[in-house]
């Protein structure tokens, strides 16, 4: 009762003592606690209306892009290999960011005017290329001031995108055309982008890319493609400004492989071989009642024979995480699941909701890059006791698979993955009394907070055995969330403490799985 203790024989009571035990189990942890990096908070969007406070909004965290990573630098090698031949007396960078690439062009012209919008920007160029004296630094805002003239070449890259649209992209082309001295070089980097092209890779970004920038610069009155050197992802463009009496000829087409690696933060953007339907149109135009929570357990090359049901390899985990992001789907955490069902409240999009029970080792070290690379996220469910250890349940079959450790957990979650629990020691609920599991729901809920700094709400029965108990007891702990037996898809009249799932079972095929997902978007 409010205000009251509850008696210590009654079911709270010795709940409450339970509860207790727990805390007191975790704080003498010997394992200390560490807290959760924060993530990044997201900059303003693209088109406030302010471009000088969007800019610095970007640069006040610095290197916003990880200029120094190898997939910059190359494509910073592949922007000075397409300098025309000769010498290069003035030169004009549009958008130089911190001067990553200034300071690799300077020593290829006699001066350079290196500019970009943001002051910020600008002083962390300045610092970086202190030492090279042909270089002067400006702020200017290309889309709106006045461009110097005469130039001998302009370098403009990764930066057109951020254009209101294509209009406003055919004006500032023209500019940068009358600022060439005739003979002049105009050279752009841009990435492609599916808004382009839907049906080859690009960027899932909501703006025009590549294919757009190019044919918008080859229609401008003046400008000549000479050379080209195009990757899957991008195209570097030398433009020339025609002289008097200059006859156009052919371009030079150089197609080129990617070989630096690509870094979550670029590939988490990318749709291989292009999209059959793009995230923000589904979302735009679709609602659903169902939702399918896809049920995982291992992904890894090798593993005992009897067990290949239960584990799929890298390869077809990434081709199917590879069919959900090509085909508009996004996922989704057991909370917001609790809240679309909670309120009635549709599916918004092609939302779905990745689980993985048992927290092996596999999982950080196979299918959680596959899943940032694919933009994807997943909620796993945490053998408490085990942690750090292996399958002691799999110990009749071969050699039990490694658990991932504490540290691994932190990691994941402070990387973005989702935990929940799979209660304290794998054993199937029907043989605990209602004490013991009450004591694994509270001692696996207080652990997993306490590795991710997050609340716990979510858990799934081992071996998918559930009895009349465990949803109040489940509530009675802390959980608002509930995985179950049951197989199929969720929807809006769901049991929230008994969820269905749909297990991906590792000895079916690619179109197994596509028929699985399709049927429940009916």
């Amino acid at each position: 009762m409010a205000g009251s203790e509850p008696d210590q024989d009654s079911h709270f009571g010795k709940l409450a003592q339970l509860a207790a035990q727990a805390h007191d189990l975790v704080r003498s942890s010997a394992e200390p606690s560490e807290p959760v990096t924060p993530r990044r908070a997201r900059v303003a969007d693209k088109h406030d209306k302010d471009r000088t406070a969007f800019w610095n909004s970007y640069f006040a965290t610095e290197d916003p892009w990880n200029y120094s990573s190898l997939y910059e630098q190359e494509k910073y090698e592949r922007q000075i290999e397409i300098l025309p031949a000769g010498p290069i007396g003035r030169a004009l960078e549009l958008a130089c960011a911190e001067g990553h690439f200034t300071r690799q062009l300077a020593p290829r012209v006699g001066h350079l005017t290196a500019t970009d919008i943001s002051a910020i920007a600008i002083e962390r160029a300045r610092a970086r290329c202190n030492n090279q004296a042909n270089v002067e630094f400006g702020v200017l805002d290309f889309a709106a001031d006045t461009l110097p003239g005469e130039m001998d070449l302009i370098f403009c890259s990764e930066v057109l995108y951020y254009l209101d649209d294509l209009a406003e992209l055919r004006r500032i082309a023209k500019k940068f055309a009358e600022a060439l001295a005739p003979g002049g070089s105009f050279i752009s980097a841009h990435a492609f982008v599916l808004r382009d092209n839907v049906e080859k890779t690009g960027f899932d970004w909501n703006t025009f890319g590549a294919q757009a920038i190019s044919e918008t610069l080859a229609a401008t009155e003046g400008l000549v493609l000479e050379q080209s050197i195009q990757t899957e992802l991008y195209r570097i463009d030398r433009f020339r400004r025609l002289s008097p009496g200059d006859v156009a000829t052919d371009p030079v087409i150089d197609h080129v492989p990617i070989r630096a690696p690509i870094e979550i933060g670029v590939a988490r953007n990318i749709v291989w071989g292009g999209a059959r339907a793009l995230r923000r149109d589904v979302a735009r135009n679709e609602q659903r009642r169902h939702i399918p929570v896809l049920m995982y357990h291992g992904v890894a090359d090798e593993g005992p024979a009897a067990l290949a049901r239960f584990r799929l390899t890298p390869a077809a985990f990434a081709s199917q995480m590879g069919w959900l992001r090509a085909n508009g789907f996004h996922a989704i955490g057991s909370e917001q699941l609790e809240a679309s069902i909670a309120n009635r409240q549709p599916f918004v999009g092609r939302p779905v909701l990745i689980t993985f029970d048992d927290g092996f080792q596999n999982f950080a070290d196979h299918a959680w890059p596959i899943l940032r690379a694919n933009d994807l996220n997943a909620e796993v469910f945490l053998v408490t006791d085990l942690v750090g250890e292996s399958a002691k349940w799999d110990t009749d079959i071969g050699p039990p698979t490694p658990l991932m450790g504490a540290g691994t957990v932190r990691r994941l979650a402070a990387e973005g993955a989702f935990f929940g629990s799979h209660m304290a020691t794998h054993r199937a609920i029907d043989g605990l009394s209602s004490a013991d599991l009450a004591a694994e729901l509270l001692r696996s809920r207080l652990f997993i907070e306490r590795w991710t700094g997050r609340p716990t709400r979510a858990f799934a029965a081992p071996f998918s055995v559930t009895d009349r108990r465990l949803g109040r007891l489940a509530r009675e702990c802390g959980y608002r969330v509930g995985f179950g037996r049951r197989h199929g898809p969720a929807d809006l009249h769901s049991d929230l403490i008994d969820l269905p799932r749909i297990e991906i079972r590792g000895d079916r095929s690619l179109d197994d799985f596509v028929a699985t997902v399709e049927a429940v978007l009916g």
